[in-house]
């Protein structure tokens, strides 16, 4: 019968209160005794078994198995990985999955993920042996894609269920599965349909199996029906618990990132290392300044070094006063707070050209409480090589010797320096360790400078400066120069030289359509998700494609636990104000899909490069094997390398142990609690206690049905994620 709970039932995993435990020592015979407590209970009712913090994935390349490996990674949660194509695979038996330690029995994994829920095939005994061994530890075991059948708990997809597509289809979070895993959704799973063409999803809904002991968590309509049918459930037999998923994903389709925290969460009941955010913090890039227009007729941006020398006439772009009244309403109504990335010097020359004011400034610091400010220099000069412009595109100015000219330690210092003391005066909230330098100059840019500026970590020391913006389309990983970590953002496709729609429109069309379309034909060489069939309409191509397009891109980002901030333009809030469309896209598509409990995470630049690293140090730390993590009971042992916190989440009420009393753990998120933890006092490992409460629940026109496939569960075709081109200044 299926249940609305989200049990968790045996083992580590149940413990009895305190009556239980003194009725069960009283009893005097083994079968009172095995009626009273699961099996696992009374195995272990003398030694109560370690359970090790570790997933074991059992993969046979295909993309479900290969999405929960990239959750486990990016949060950073250890997991053992079997292939099942490689002939020098270890054996899945009994002391591969367990041990005995200090004469307690280990079990070395807390959780199994299967590519399905049989994929060693009938009589095999590495599939006896996980049964064993998930029946003894009481071990969930998820199904990460198979067929909707009895052996499952489910009937058949023909009777009375679906087997197809589901591009486009809206799946509903069931009571239960709010209740449980999936309580941080508001409940709606909708499925991408990114191409009329192309395949994108493929699924198994089906009704669970009269007298089966299952609970439907996440369902779809069926077809010319007023009922639904389960693509996500948990199926409870013969002593073990199985996590069915009868629909197929990658891990880049929102679809699957909704569910994954879930999916982890299932499986390890919400005790497990690592920890997953939904981030999105916006830089917009400066502010003060103005930005070159393209130019619609030349297609190019004249006064930048896309255009010829002396061809056509700069017409700058800038934003109002009335234009930064709009950014503090709309920060205030979205309750979302923008990084202004400024150079001061931009308003110094506006006030010497107008009679010495500047609206703009002044409303914007006015304003200032509104905002986080970072250092874009003062000027927003070029601080890599000497550019060489009179060539398209440009180069690097050579020495008399033939060496690379460069901008001085000298000049880069005092653009750090005199943009600081302008918003010193100026009173604004400013962060001194942050920069984001011109275009991120200064760092290496292909093909022109294969190199940084050499000048550049030495004026970063003499600036005091340890977070420095990179551009994450060219470089996606974060490293040291001199004293600073980089801090890589994602460009978004708003241009930085577009005010109006009409132009970005036309400059997206240049650069994503074939030369026969009258475009650049950059992606006949170089195709990517942003590449067109045809010409956008000059009209509506905007909010038809562009803004949806960029939602979508950016939302995959917030969902896939990356703390890496977005960056646009000053000038994409004048005129037609083009980036508020997108943004509100992002934050109301965001809200429409996660509950409360688990708002976007909006940090500030050092906080971004502060998370990139730790993560770096915690992944190196559990990939070399030097961390080590337990539980036993509902005590949880964590140890990692000296120096370093161990990263994990928890259920909510979980308290660390100290010397002398507990101490909370975590913050709260998405109804557990997770962070990074250290020994207390005298200490050498963490120790947590999880509550009792982690046995219960842990929170808060598709086509016709079809006939049974034969052979492999049909895959998605879609387009994966890439890095889009953009014009990124």
């Amino acid at each position: 019968m299926a249940k609305a709970a989200y049990p968790f039932r045996g083992g580590i995993h149940s413990v009895m209160n305190r009556k239980l435990r003194r009725a069960a020592l009283a009893l005097t015979t083994a079968s009172l005794a095995l009626a009273c407590v699961t099996p696992f209970e009374a195995a272990a009712a003398e030694v109560t078994p370690r359970i090790d913090l570790k997933i074991l994935v059992v993969s046979d390349g295909g993309p479900a198995t290969a999405a929960i490996a990239a959750e486990l990674d990016g949060a950073g949660t250890p997991y053992t990985l079997v292939d099942l194509s490689r002939a020098d695979r270890p054996a899945i038996n009994a002391a591969f999955l367990s041990d005995t330690v200090s004469g307690r029995p280990r079990a070395k994994f807390q959780a199994v993920v299967l590519p399905n829920d049989n994929p060693f095939g009938e009589g095999s005994a590495e599939m006896a042996a996980l049964a064993t061994f998930e029946k003894t530890f009481a071990i969930p075991q998820v199904d990460a894609y198979t067929y909707a059948r009895p052996e499952v708990g489910l009937n058949y997809p023909a009777n009375g269920g679906y087997s197809g597509s589901l591009d486009g289809a809206r799946a509903q979070v069931t009571a239960a599965g709010k209740a449980g895993p999936f309580g941080y959704l508001d409940g709606a799973v909708p499925f991408e349909d990114n191409s009329p063409t192309v395949g994108e999803s493929y699924a198994f809904a089906a009704k669970p199996l009269a007298g089966a002991d299952f609970t439907s968590y996440v369902e779809v309509p069926l077809p010319q029906s007023q009922e639904r049918g389960t693509i996500v459930g948990e199926y409870r037999h013969d002593g073990r618990r199985e996590l069915v998923v009868s629909f197929v994903y990658n891990q880049y389709q929102q679809q699957y990132r909704l569910l994954a925290r879930g999916i982890v969460r299932w499986m390890t009941q919400g005790v497990h290392l690592g920890m997953d955010r939904n981030y999105f913090a916006v830089h917009i890039d400066d502010v003060f300044g103005a930005d070159d227009r393209w130019d619609t007729a030349l297609n190019c941006t004249p006064g930048d070094v896309d255009c010829q020398p002396g061809q056509g006439q700069p017409r700058p772009i800038r934003m109002t006063a009335d234009d930064a009244k709009y950014a503090a309403q709309w920060s205030t109504d979205r309750k979302f707070t923008l990084d202004m990335v400024f150079n001061g010097g931009g308003s110094v020359r506006f006030k010497a050209e107008n009679g010495g004011a500047d609206p703009l400034a002044q409303q914007l610091i006015a304003d200032k409480a509104k905002y986080r400010w970072v250092n874009h220099t003062y000027d927003h000069p070029y601080l890599g090589c000497v550019q060489n412009v009179s060539v398209v595109p440009w180069v690097c100015a050579k020495n008399a010797d033939g060496t690379t000219q460069y901008v001085s330690r000298s000049v880069i210092a005092a653009q750090i320096r005199d943009n600081r003391n302008w918003a010193v005066n100026a009173g604004l909230p400013l962060q001194s360790d942050e920069l984001v330098t011109g275009e991120h100059s200064g760092l290496k840019t292909l093909p022109q400078q294969p190199q940084d500026n050499p000048n550049l970590a030495g004026a970063l020391s003499d600036t005091g400066i340890r977070n420095l913006a990179s551009d994450n389309s060219r470089e996606r990983q974060q490293r040291t120069l001199g004293p600073a970590l980089t801090v890589p953002r994602f460009p978004m496709n708003v241009f930085y030289n577009a005010g109006r729609a009409a132009e970005q429109i036309d400059e997206y069309n240049w650069i994503y359509t074939r030369k026969a379309d009258g475009g650049s034909g950059i992606c006949e060489t170089a195709a990517n998700t942003t590449c067109l069939d045809a010409p956008l309409d000059p009209v509506t191509g905007y909010a038809d494609h562009i803004v949806p397009l960029e939602q979508r891109i950016a939302l995959s980002h917030v969902l896939a636990n990356d703390p890496r901030p977005h960056f646009i333009h000053q000038s994409n809030l004048a005129e037609d104000r083009i980036a508020y469309p997108v943004l509100n896209a992002i934050i109301t598509a965001y809200e429409g899909l996660y509950a409360d409990s688990a708002p976007m995470v909006n940090l500030r630049q050092r906080d971004i490069g502060a998370e990139l690293s730790e993560r770096a140090a915690w992944d190196a730390a559990v990939t070399a094997g030097r961390v080590t993590a337990y539980r036993i009971g509902n005590t949880v042992t964590l140890q990692a390398p000296g120096g370093l916190q161990s990263t994990a989440t928890m259920p909510a009420g979980t308290r660390q142990n100290l010397l002398l009393g507990t101490a909370p753990f975590g913050t709260a998120y998405a109804g557990s609690l997770s962070g990074r933890v250290s020994p207390a006092l005298l200490q050498t490992q963490v120790t947590l206690t999880v509550p009792s409460a982690t046995t219960t629940a842990l929170s808060t026109d598709p086509a016709q049905p079809v006939a049974e496939p034969a052979g492999e569960l049909p895959t998605p075709t879609g387009v994966s994620e890439s890095v889009p081109y953009g014009v990124t200044d």
